[in-house]
Parts: structure tokens; C-alpha cells; sequence
């Protein structure tokens, strides 16, 4: 997630600003070679594809800091997070698709950084090609996996991380149910928060809060994504000069590049892509085939599902949209969130907590335009008059209570033991309208999401 931070904000920032000011903020990039003495490397297709990885680093930070943000033990030496996006050759649409670090790969031959000694191809996990082989190594692991070819390596650490996020004024993230890590510090209420950038960190770096582990994380590294290109794209930052060197001396302080990602190639690309925005973004996780393939002397990895990895990477190399349905839809046409139970499978009976006339009747009948099962019998009372819209439900169907908190935005989900399968909606006087909604693609080799899809409404 910190290497995406990198290029939203230097990429994005730089579109509004001079050259003249941009000129020789590039010299603090410490520089590395990571496709030295490459060969058989994936043919070139269209765009281009930047491999994006964020480190530990946590040696740098102060001792403050690392008790601040739980961030006790040794450096790892490894890649925390590792993202491959893919800018389209128009410059119209940034495309991230995350890797999991524990990913079951094949290690190509290579010499082991650490120890000099030279090792045959072997199973590891995804991460570990950086420990043992650096940028190169992880690179070319990478390459091998996915088929597709990169054009640009980026890295950076916890420092660089805390620091972008504090120069572009934080981060809005929004949450409909307490997000809670004893491992990282980590604890939000429902609702909607403003992060710095050690919140930040401790956001991204999160994998204790539920089952979802890994996964998990990653969507919630991606909305970060999301709301971080929001902030640059309409908090002032590409119209500040002031603001934009900070930002960028900031990030750049700690990044390690490739030799040819520079000043000239950084202002190309953002004058290329004046104007995007977080609709302009999509984002993917590579779809899995099992979440624990054990392997011997490894422990348990994460199998990607071959076929459908396949799809998404030639559509990478083919620079194609991932998203091609939201991709086609005409302009003005409302947002579609993505929710993960269909709307068809949520019963809702519907109450008015306000003096509205008629707004029960004017929320169930948009709630069943977008697809749920309403009563199509609104009813008025449900005690006190609202200032909240609020959605009752059962903690057994708290993946339903999610789909249709997300058709109702702000909405406060609230737990009720033995309410049943039926949820209720009170509306409150914050009531602004129902968003639409759909499920998850089912039988599709991979499904992504837009950047407008997932930030604060």
C-alpha cells in the first residue's frame, strides 16, 4: 500500500504543477537496477505496468513512533505489500491489481543476496523473493507469475508511508462496523474517520480483525488507495505548489526506484493523466484457488486459481479495462456499489422514524428498485423521531446487513440479537436517497471495483 501511495501522489500531483518546480526532486530517489542481466523476459504490451512494493523499514522510524503504532521487533527485510498497476497506454486508467505476500510462486534460478550462493528454481512464498534476491529477484518472480512485463519498479517504507499522508492534510476512511487490531494499535468506531499518517499505517498493515486475514487487508489497502487519490484530486494539493513539494519531498525522501523513473518521465506521464479521479482507478485482487496450500518446509500459502489469474493478467497485458461493464456505462449514469450478498436474498421491512409523510413508502420503493425483498409495507413509529438513519439486523445475517447498509449511505448498522432474517430500516432525517446497488459477478474470473465505488459517499 505504500508504494501505491507513491505514485497517486507523485503521478497525480505533478499534473497541476510546473516543470520548474518539479525540476530535481527526483535526486533524493536512491536508485536500484532490479532488471539487470534479465533475460526471457514477457513481450511488451500496451501501457504501462509499474511493480510497486512496500517494505518494512520500521529501523528508520523513531522509538516513539514504534510504540505508538505497535511497531516492536526486527525488520523483516521483506516486501509487506506488493501491487502491480497498470497505467493504460490513453492514461485514461489506472488499474492495481494486489498480490498477496504469501502467494505459493516458483522462485526462479538465482543467487541468494545474503549468502552468495546460488539457488535452483524452488517453491516460496511470494515475499521472499525480495529477501533473498531484492528488487531483482522480485521482479523477475513476478514477471514469471504473472506473464506480464514491467516498466517500472517502485519502493517504499514505513517512513516515506506516515510522512506522504501527514503532507497531504490525512486520509478519510469510512467504516460500518468497529475495526479492531490488538496486533497494530487499530481501533475504529462505525462511522467516518479522518487518519494521519501513523493511523494510517495502522490501517493498512491490519490482519487481526477478522477471518479474512490477508485478503482482508488487502480491499482495505485499496479503499485507502481510493480515498488517498480523493484527497490529492480535491483537497488542494495539485493547485498548491507549496503543498505539492511537500508532499513529494516527503514520499521521495525514502523511495527507491529504477533508474529510468524520473522527473521527465513523471511529468509525461501526469500531464498525460490531468484530470483523473477516483473513478479513473480500478482495483483487483488475484482471484484464489486455496487459501492455505501447504507446502513442504513453507507452511501454508496462498494458491492462486490458475485459469481465472490467467484472464485478469491478459487483460493487464491487453490493457484492458477489468471493470469493461462500469467502463461502458454513459456519463452521468448514478454510482453501483459492489456488495457481497445480492440485493434479491435481503428481506427489509422499512419504518418511518421521521414526520415525512410518505417517506416510508418513497425508501421501500427505492430500496426494491435496486433490488431487495421489501414487505412493500412500510410502517410509521418504531418509537422516537430519527435523526439516523439506522438498519436493525440479526448478528447472523450481518453480511446482508452490509449490502444493504451500503444502498443506504451513512446509515448506522446496529446489531440486534434474535431480530431474524428480516432487517429493518428506521429512516431517519438524515435520509438523502438510496444508492444502487449489485452483487459481486458470480462466476466471473475476477471482480473489480472503481475508486468512487469505495471512498466515503
Amino acid at each position: 500500500m505504500r508504494t501505491a501511495t507513491a505514485l497517486s501522489v507523485v503521478v497525480l500531483a505533478a499534473g497541476g504543477i510546473g516543470h520548474a518546480l518539479v525540476t530535481g526532486l527526483d535526486t533524493g530517489i536512491t536508485r536500484v537496477d532490479p532488471f539487470k542481466d534479465m533475460k526471457n523476459r514477457p513481450q511488451a504490451g500496451h501501457g504501462m505496468n509499474v511493480l510497486l512494493v512496500g517494505t518494512d523499514g520500521r529501523d528508520r522510524i523513531t522509538p516513539e513512533e514504534r510504540a505508538k503504532y505497535r511497531l516492536g521487533g526486527a525488520p523483516c527485510h521483506c516486501t509487506d505489500t506488493i501491487m502491480l498497476v497498470h497505467i493504460s497506454e490513453d492514461r485514461e486508467r489506472a488499474s492495481v491489481v494486489s498480490l498477496p505476500r504469501d502467494s505459493y510462486a516458483e522462485m526462479p534460478e538465482h543467487t541468494d543476496l545474503n549468502s552468495g550462493r546460488k539457488h535452483h528454481a524452488h517453491p516460496v512464498k511470494l515475499n521472499a523473493a525480495y529477501a533473498e534476491g531484492g528488487p531483482g529477484l522480485t521482479v523477475r518472480t513476478v514477471e514469471s507469475m504473472t506473464g506480464v512485463k514491467i516498466d517500472h519498479y517502485l519502493e517504499v517504507d514505513f517512513t516515506s508511508f506516515m510522512r506522504t499522508v501527514d503532507a497531504v492534510g490525512g486520509v478519510q476512511i469510512c467504516t460500518t462496523r468497529a475495526l479492531k487490531d490488538p496486533y497494530t494499535g487499530l481501533d475504529l468506531s462505525p462511522g467516518t474517520h479522518e487518519l494521519d499518517g501513523g493511523q494510517a499505517l495502522q490501517y493498512v498493515r491490519s490482519r487481526h480483525i477478522d477471518g479474512a486475514a490477508d485478503l482482508g487487508r488487502m480491499q482495505r489497502q485499496q479503499r485507502f488507495l481510493a480515498a488517498l487519490i480523493e484527497r490529492v484530486t480535491n483537497g488542494g494539493v495539485l493547485l498548491n505548489p507549496v503543498r505539492f513539494r511537500e508532499v513529494a519531498t516527503s514520499m521521495l525522501s525514502s523511495v527507491r526506484a529504477d533508474e529510468d523513473f524520473g522527473t521527465d518521465q513523471l511529468l509525461a506521464l501526469a500531464k498525460a493523466m490531468h484530470g483523473f479521479t477516483p473513478a479513473s482507478s480500478e482495483f483487483v485482487s488475484v482471484p484464489i484457488g486455496d487459501m492455505g496450500f501447504p507446502v513442504k518446509g513453507i507452511g501454508s500459502t496462498v494458491k492462486w486459481d490458475a485459469a481465472k489469474a490467467q484472464k485478469l493478467f491478459q487483460a493487464v497485458r491487453e490493457d484492458q479495462p477489468l471493470s469493461p461493464q462500469k467502463a461502458a456505462a454513459p456519463a452521468g449514469t448514478p454510482r453501483t456499489a459492489v456488495v457481497e450478498v445480492p440485493p434479491r436474498t435481503v428481506r427489509v421491512q422499512v419504518y418511518n422514524g421521521t414526520r415525512t409523510d410518505g417517506l416510508g413508502r418513497k425508501v421501500d420503493d427505492a430500496l426494491r428498485a435496486t433490488g431487495f425483498d421489501t414487505t412493500r409495507t412500510p410502517k410509521t413509529g418504531a418509537g422516537r423521531e430519527r435523526g439516523r438513519t439506522v438498519v436493525e439486523y440479526d448478528p447472523g445475517w450481518d453480511r446482508s446487513a452490509k449490502s444493504l447498509a451500503a444502498a443506504l449511505p451513512g446509515a448506522e448498522l446496529r446489531a440486534v440479537p434474535g431480530r431474524g432474517g428480516t432487517l429493518r430500516v428506521i429512516v431517519g432525517g438524515d435520509y438523502k436517497g438510496v444508492t444502487a446497488v449489485r452483487a459481486e459477478a458470480s462466476g466471473a474470473p475476477f471482480e473489480a471495483v472503481t475508486g468512487d465505488e469505495v471512498v466515503c459517499p
